[in-house]
């Protein structure tokens, strides 16, 4: 089993940074990939960023590429989604996903663990 707990986000003005960490314990970073979804009021939750434990390789949707980067720190079995130049339209509630069953996931049911999921709100 795995355990993943998000910290970061906040509320920050548009063109402002965040860090939002995940960290696993368990069985950590099993399966093939890791993720960050988010998801806002009255939408479905939407792929963010990924990266594939084969060679640590990262994708993004394009909607945040150039813009955020995806991490591991092995030393503190931690996954970090660092996010800049944030718009108001990046508000939501963002959620790590763990236990990808394949590279360059994108959608929900590709993943198997899940965090509790953290606010990001960004005012204009």
């Amino acid at each position: 089993q795995v355990h993943l707990e998000e910290s970061g986000g906040g509320l920050v003005q548009a063109g402002a940074s965040l860090r939002l960490s995940c960290a696993a314990s368990g069985r950590t970073f099993s399966g093939d990939a890791m993720g960050w979804f988010r998801q806002a009021p009255g939408k479905e939750r939407e792929f963010v960023a990924g990266i594939n434990w084969s060679d640590l390789s990262t994708y993004f949707a394009d909607s945040v590429k150039g813009r955020f980067t995806i991490s591991r720190d092995n030393a503190k079995n931690t996954v970090h989604l660092e996010m800049n130049s944030l718009k108001p339209e990046d508000t939501g509630v963002y959620y790590c996903a763990g236990g990808g069953r394949r590279s360059y996931g994108v959608r929900p049911d590709e993943f198997g663990y899940w965090g509790q999921g953290r606010q990001v709100t960004i005012s204009s």
